[in-house]
């Protein structure tokens, strides 16, 4: 369990009484001041979502309908009694806190993105019907309005016109001339509820009428006129009546709260528990806060983590900036340990000249169970252990915390002890020393797993050496019990313990060496100096003290300043190390992105040039199919000798001009001799370019072809165009062109052919039969679905060079077609 002296020790109590600046009642700031943390992992996730819910509706520029309100709890305990009713003064307190639940249930009436909100028990009720006559009984001043009853309007609309009746019939007697000369002063005032006028002491014999009261100077009686008392009377009537409404109208508002008195008390602490979470969530805006993760294997991780006070102080403008830290103890890894003498300090020495590998964070710092920092006085060690202290309890609470909350992450703990602050005590016979000692027996008696340990200036206060064994004991001890400790010390005979145990990792404050002034920065697994002599120095000591302290000292602590120096200067080598590491990585990265941008490029172009190619060919074909056709019917109309030569003619024709020409880029032999800088034609690509580099081992080049560098083979460099001939090659028409060689074949076979790659080769067999002067041919299309049967029967049919064409018989096998 955690107590409420830890809270304080840890100034938690200072954060809570700052959120409560935000609350809207007083009954609330005294339930967030108690708040205490929470040891369930399910109630903790529960508080932070719900949190994280009223952040996001203020993300979305929606914020809880809250006001002032008071504690209506009292009142409630009031009416519990049958006929008990409340003043007006009293049902006024109900008003705002009935506004309030009826404004956040409509509020959260149509949303569904609040899930956890909409889940708090009991849910907000909008208590129309004990808001609504209340709102038009009592008004801000806590009297009752005339719209509280028509019988209450009709009573006060008779007393204002009575009343105006005795005004008036008053100050008709004033007006009169027997009156007036007996009148101390013309004025009309009330003595006890009566309407009465000054006549002098000496004249009260001369005017008719009843004394209700004296001057203090006993010059003056006030007098009731007789011809005004009837009125009066009446009006006195009209007060009962109009009183005993009011105790009718009070007695039933209260009635209707009685009946609701448990719902309204219920609803009351949902309100209650809303304005903490709203206070909380305002907190946590306006200093940038996270929402904490928290982990259930003892883990404590810190990114980027600041404590709280100083935001505040930040804000207010007294500190220019906060620095960060970054923590890590506990969770589980294989831990790393150099072999020593753990009984002499020539061990600790050996320790300390080991490979900063030891000391690193990845290998130590993440199994680490105990951690102790070491460094300079005012140096931030105690700040530090602080700031772990109350960012896990503001994460046990609910409380976002100021860190990096996707790298931070918090214990769930049964208990958090410290010994912060000196206790000395004169009454108790206490020293500061006696004071810590008892404070960490009290420590070791609680300590267990799921425990946090947080210890101040461990070891300090007695004779140095034997501060320090006491001090590796108390560590070991809270190691052995399963706990997790952060402490602080001065003393260097305990670094070497710690190096040497396992589950244990040094840390310390960094230092400026140059400017004797503390960074503020933690460094994990590496240890701390005083630098006491320094500072010291600094501080306006006389040389002649800082020399013979040195001297004091000895080498044995130059070499152990010596030794933390070189630690830090190989902890800085690896840091700028691995800084350059990252930046060639992010380079490598980078030229790969451009590699495979370039590589899309020149598959890009590669697909525009075949398709650019194919598209020319298919013009040309269709263009020649065209032209063929033209000659082919004017030769079967006219069968004349001189339209064969020219169809010969137009096929040669055709042929030369799918025939590359001579010098054409991509024609010959591959270049044998290349040189950087030389043109040439890339077949492949179908583009001339300029050599850049070669590559004789791989046998390629890399060659620019217009805005794009590529590597290519060396037996696919030509010599180039002659007029620099960067269009793509043209696909030859070996594809469909028969040779004249063939011209004799009577047999065209399509099986298994689609239909477009059939009719392709079906009209050029067709012309070539034609032009070889065959009579008759065979054209095999198979059985299949019969899509291509049909499709070439639907083509030799509109065909001008075929005049009749039949199936095959069965001894020519079916599926065939012939053409006479």
């Amino acid at each position: 369990m955690i107590t409420r002296e830890t809270l304080k020790r840890l100034e938690f109590d200072k954060i809570l009484a700052e959120i409560a600046t935000r609350v809207h009642s007083e009954v609330t700031r005294q339930r967030l001041q108690e708040q205490m943390p929470l040891g369930e992992m399910e109630g903790i996730v529960l508080l932070s979502g719900r949190v994280a819910e009223i952040r996001s509706l203020g993300g979305l520029g929606i914020g809880l309908r809250l006001a002032q309100f008071e504690d209506i709890r009292p009142l409630l305990e009031t009416l519990r009694p049958s006929g008990a009713f409340l003043a007006p003064q009293e049902l006024l307190l109900f008003l705002p806190v009935l506004r309030v639940f009826n404004d956040i249930s409509r509020q959260f009436a149509p949303r569904s993105d609040i899930p956890l909100l909409l889940a708090l028990e009991p849910p907000l009720k909008p208590f129309a019907d004990i808001l609504e006559p209340l709102a038009a009984s009592i008004d801000s001043d806590g009297s009752i309005m005339d719209s509280a009853s028509p019988q209450l309007r009709e009573i006060r609309r008779a007393k204002r016109s009575l009343s105006a009746r005795i005004r008036k019939k008053i100050e008709e007697i004033v007006r009169d001339s027997n009156i007036e000369i007996f009148l101390q002063d013309d004025f009309i005032t009330q003595r006890s509820g009566r309407w009465v006028i000054p006549v002098r002491m000496d004249s009260k014999g001369m005017v008719k009428g009843v004394v209700h009261d004296v001057s203090s100077s006993g010059e003056t009686a006030f007098m009731e006129p007789l011809e005004i008392i009837p009125f009066v009377n009446e009006l006195e009537n009209l007060n009962a009546e109009e009183k005993s409404e009011e105790i009718r109208i009070l007695r039933q508002l209260s009635a209707w709260i009685r009946e609701d008195a448990a719902a309204i008390g219920g609803c009351f602490e949902t309100l209650l528990t809303l304005d903490v979470l709203n206070a909380i969530a305002r907190f946590a805006d306006q200093y940038g806060l996270e929402t904490a993760r928290m982990n259930a294997d003892g883990r404590l991780r810190l990114a980027g983590a600041r404590h709280p006070l100083l935001l505040m102080l930040q804000h207010q403008g007294v500190l220019p900036r906060v620095e960060a830290l970054d923590l890590t103890l506990g969770g589980a890894g294989p831990t790393h340990k150099p072999e020593a003498d753990q009984g002499s300090d020539e061990g600790a020495t050996q320790a300390l000249t080991r490979p900063l590998a030891t000391l690193s964070q990845g290998e130590r710092g993440s199994s680490a169970s105990v951690m102790v920092i070491t460094g300079p006085n005012a140096g931030g060690k105690t700040i530090a252990l602080k700031t772990a202290g109350v960012l896990t309890l503001m994460a046990l609470c609910g409380i976002p915390v100021p860190a990096d909350g996707a790298r931070s992450s918090f214990p769930l703990l049964d208990t958090l002890l410290v010994d912060i602050g000196d206790e000395q005590s004169i009454e108790e016979s206490l020293s500061t020393f006696s004071a810590h000692v008892a404070r960490i027996a009290a420590i070791l008696q609680q300590a267990g797993p799921r425990t946090l340990v947080l210890l101040d200036e461990l070891g300090a206060g007695t004779e140095p050496q034997q501060g320090a064994a006491i001090a590796c004991g108390v560590l070991r001890d809270l190691q052995q019990r399963g706990a997790s400790v952060i402490a602080t010390t001065h003393l260097s005979e305990i670094i070497g313990f710690v190096h040497r145990s396992p589950g244990m990792i040094n840390a310390g404050m960094e230092y400026d060496a140059e400017s004797y002034t503390p960074l503020y920065r933690l460094i994990s697994g590496e240890p701390g100096h005083s630098h006491a002599i320094d500072i010291a120095r600094r501080f306006g000591m006389p040389e002649q003290v800082i020399s013979f302290a040195r001297e004091m000292l000895g080498t044995a602590g130059a070499e152990f300043t010596s030794l933390l120096a070189e630690l830090r200067r190989k902890r800085e080598e690896l840091v700028e190390d691995r800084r350059l590491l990252a930046l060639q990585q992010e380079q490598l990265n980078l030229t790969q992105r451009e590699l495979d941008s370039r590589a899309a490029a020149m598959e890009q172009a590669r697909r525009e040039v075949r398709e650019k190619a194919w598209g020319e060919a298919r013009e040309l074909i269709s263009a020649s199919r065209k032209r063929m056709n033209e000659l082919l019917d004017e030769y079967k109309r006219e069968k004349r000798s001189e339209i064969i030569d020219r169809l010969r003619r137009s096929e040669e024709e055709i042929t030369a001009q799918l025939r590359p020409q001579a010098g054409e880029a991509g024609q010959g032999p591959p270049l044998e001799d290349v040189k950087e800088g030389d043109s040439v034609h890339v077949r492949s690509l179908g583009h001339n370019g300029v050599v850049l580099q070669l590559m004789p081992k791989q046998g390629r080049a890399r060659v620019r072809a217009g805005s794009i560098e590529l590597e290519a083979a060396l037996s696919d460099l030509f010599a180039p165009s002659g007029k620099g001939g960067d269009r793509p090659r043209t696909p030859s028409g070996g594809a469909w062109k028969t040779d004249a060689a063939e011209g004799e074949e009577r047999e065209l076979k399509l099986i298994g052919l689609r239909v477009d790659e059939a009719l392709d080769r079906l009209e050029p067999f067709l012309d070539h039969a034609s032009l070889g002067g065959l009579r008759e041919v065979r054209v095999i299309h198979g059985l299949g679905t019969g899509r291509l049967r049909d499709a070439v029967r639907e083509c030799l049919a509109r065909h001008p060079l075929v005049e009749s064409y039949r199936p095959g018989e069965p001894h020519e096998g079916r599926g065939r077609c012939s053409e006479e």
